[in-house]
């Protein structure tokens, strides 16, 4: 295949902000398909946060976010390993764009582990009613119950919830993808969601 052109590299690098180096890789490995080279940088990313799932995060920063009106609020714990990436405008956006999702969607928790139990049984149990309600056989019933559990999870756990800038995207891919560019650990912590007039 012909050479990549520095334009295609950038244009990649611009989308995924993956360094100029990995956009080049990616694209060799795809021959020039911009899509697949995408894909391969998220794949890369994912493999970069596995290894890294373990390192301690002890830097960071409070992302916030204050609605337009005034109305609701909300701060967020991002974590990383080191101030340098924390101060980092990538970084920074991140957490910015994570307080905003957290503003728009209200999640419960960050990711299914943290469901409280009796919760996730509650809903367990309506969607068995639900399936049997359609008539549908014990067996087939239970399939549905984790199908419906699933998109339960992708409404409840901020990490499941598609991305509210690009829906293709969960907020899981995002922290993934971040890891690949920046080459840290990172973590989202603890966060608190304020709206006016509701019960804490």
């Amino acid at each position: 295949m012909s050479a990549i052109s520095a334009a295609t590299v950038k244009a990649l690098r611009d989308k995924t902000g993956a360094g100029m180096m990995d956009c080049k890789k990616a694209l060799g490995e795809c021959n020039g398909d911009e899509e697949k080279a995408v894909a391969w940088l998220r794949e890369k990313g994912l493999a970069k946060a596995q290894k890294r799932a373990g390192r301690a995060t002890s830097e960071g920063v409070i992302g916030h976010y204050i609605h337009s009106n005034g109305k609701i609020g909300v701060l967020v714990e991002i974590k990383c390993e080191t101030d340098f990436v924390a101060r980092s405008e990538r970084f920074q956006e991140f957490a910015k764009n994570v307080a905003m999702q957290i503003a728009a969607t209200n999640p419960v928790c960050t990711a299914p582990e943290d469901v409280p139990a009796e919760m996730l049984a509650k809903e367990k149990e309506i969607f068995k009613h639900q399936a049997m309600e359609e008539g549908k056989p014990e067996a087939i019933a239970e399939k549905i119950v984790e199908g419906r559990a699933k998109k339960f999870y992708k409404e409840i756990c901020l990490l499941e919830q598609p991305f509210i800038k690009d829906d293709k995207l969960s907020i899981k891919d995002l922290v993934n993808e971040l890891i690949g560019v920046l080459g840290e650990n990172i973590q989202i912590g603890r966060f608190t969601r304020l709206a006016l007039g509701e019960d804490a």
